[in-house]
Parts: structure tokens; sequence; C-alpha cells
């Protein structure tokens, strides 16, 4: 099967794992604290290219699918990547007796036969900010942990605000480190989604739940749906006048394969924390190996 250039899971967030050479980290503080480190183990490009607010770089090609799955950006006309089982829902709701897709599987031949998807939709990271200081404005040592807990929610309340006053945009504020750090994400949603093509269940689900936790796969976990935007390139609730998303980034598709001691890095969106983005990096000396948890690949 064609591989992505990256491969990317839903992972647990910021745990450090017990296997050497592997760590997790938020996009944000690559570059201050990581990036030596992932080059010295064979990352060739930097880490703004993975992260940055001043040119495309990918995280503009990295999706939250629905509530909890990673998604990929693969083509300059919006088509996107995901795991089969992260369709499956959507899958199954366009079959029928005489169309049973889950069973023969579906591929639109053309645009004009993709399949909306009602209540689905993907969420991509504009930004994050460190927003600790603004957070803990007004916390003194005195006060309960009640009148702590109160001033915290109000000073987030006012950030989030703030932050997309003027926008379309989302805002969402989350503590780190047991509270001890503040990030602001912002995101834009995406809400007319179209069901492109997925392979027939048993390919797509091949081994089940089981060998989905075993590497290698000898599986097609994956389907394909496609992003649709106003004609200002805006999201925007479904319309047969809708176009095809142009997105600031997209993931190149790679037919070199793998190697034994090639260095991985994993970039998605954990299950266990819904809507905030992780990086697990490794490099495998040892043959290709999965990284932990779930992969669209």
């Amino acid at each position: 099967m064609k591989k992505l250039t990256s491969i990317f899971t839903l992972t647990l967030l910021l745990v450090k794992f017990s296997i050497a050479g592997e760590g997790m980290w938020i996009p944000l503080l690559l570059e201050q604290l990581n990036e030596p480190e992932m080059k010295s183990m064979g990352m060739r490009i930097s880490a703004e290219d993975i992260y940055s607010i001043n040119k495309s770089s990918l995280k503009d090609a990295i999706l939250l699918f629905g509530r909890g799955c990673t998604a990929e950006i693969v083509s300059d006309q919006g088509l996107i990547l995901t795991n089969h089982h992260c369709g499956y829902g959507q899958i199954q709701k366009h079959s029928s007796l005489e169309h049973d897709y889950l069973t023969t599987g579906f591929w639109a031949m053309d645009k004009s036969q993709e399949l909306p998807n009602p209540g689905l939709s993907v969420t991509l990271l504009v930004r994050m900010e460190d927003v600790t200081r603004q957070v803990m404005e007004g916390i003194t040592s005195e006060m309960t942990e009640k009148a702590r807990a109160e001033r915290i929610k109000l000073n987030i309340g006012a950030i989030e605000k703030a932050a997309i006053e003027g926008t379309t945009y989302n805002s969402r504020v989350k503590p780190f480190y047991y509270g001890n750090e503040f990030y602001l994400f912002i995101t834009e949603t995406f809400n007319d989604v179209r069901l492109v093509g997925a392979p027939p269940s048993n390919i797509g689900k091949f081994g089940g739940d089981t060998d989905n936790w075993m590497w290698p796969r000898h599986t097609g976990d994956f389907s394909m749906f496609r992003i649709y935007v106003d004609k200002n390139n805006q999201p925007a609730n479904y319309s047969p006048d809708n176009v095809p998303y142009k997105p600031k980034s997209h993931l190149p598709i790679s037919l070199k394969g793998v190697e034994k001691g090639d260095f991985t890095f994993v970039f998605g969106y954990p299950g266990k924390h819904p809507g905030i983005p992780a990086i697990v990096r490794h490099r495998n000396d040892h043959g290709y190996r999965k990284p932990t948890c779930h992969q669209a690949s």
C-alpha cells in the first residue's frame, strides 16, 4: 500500500514511553524543547515545517476527524484520509440492502458522486498559544480553592472570547501539567465533508480490534473523504454550490516505503484528549514497528 511520508495516529498525550528513544510533545514547544534531539535522530525537516503560524506547515494538513479520530489532507482538492473504523459510521449510514457499501466498498467515480454526511465535521488547528499568565491573573496564595477555580474559569472565558472576536474560528483553553500551564487552541471547523471511497469491510477491518494493536498489520484500514467549502474557501454548511477546499498544505505521497532505522514521527489527535494535537517520535532500530494506538496510513 502507498505510504505517506509521515504516519499519523491517535495517541495518548504527554506521556513518556519507557522504550528508549521515544517521547511525546505538543507542536508549539517543538522548536523550543525538542528540535535538536529529533534532528539528531534523523529528522530532516525543521520544527517550523511541522508547526508555524507564519507560513504553511504540517499542522495545516492534520485534522481532527469527527470527535476523536485523526485525518490527513492528501491533495490540494481537500481530499482527506483516515482510518476505516473512523469512517465506518458514515459508510454504514449510506448503505442499504441494494447498496451495501460495508460489504462491497464504495468509490465515487467523480466529485458529483461523493456523498454528504450531515453531522460529520473535521477540525483544523489554526494556532496555539501559552496563556498561563493571563489565566493566572488575580490569583493569590490567600485564595480558597473554590475562589481560585472560579477566577481561573472567569479568566479562561474572557481569553476564549477575545481570541476569536470578529472571526469564524473556535477557541478553547486547556490545562497542562496538572494545571500549572494553560494553552489556548484556535481551530477552524468544516461541516461539509463528503464520502469519497472506502474498501470493503473484509479489507478495511481485516483482523478486527485484536489485529489493530499488532504490527505488522495486513489490512487496508482506511477511508477517504473530501472537505467542501464556499466559493471564498470558507467553511460552510452543505450546499450543492460548495467547492473542494484549497488547503494551505497537504501531504505528498511517497512510494519509496520505509527502511530499517528510518526516523518516524507521529502527529495526531488523541482519543483521550479530543481536540489536542500531540507528536510522538522514535527512531526504529529494529525494523519498522507500529507506534502505540491507532494508525491512519
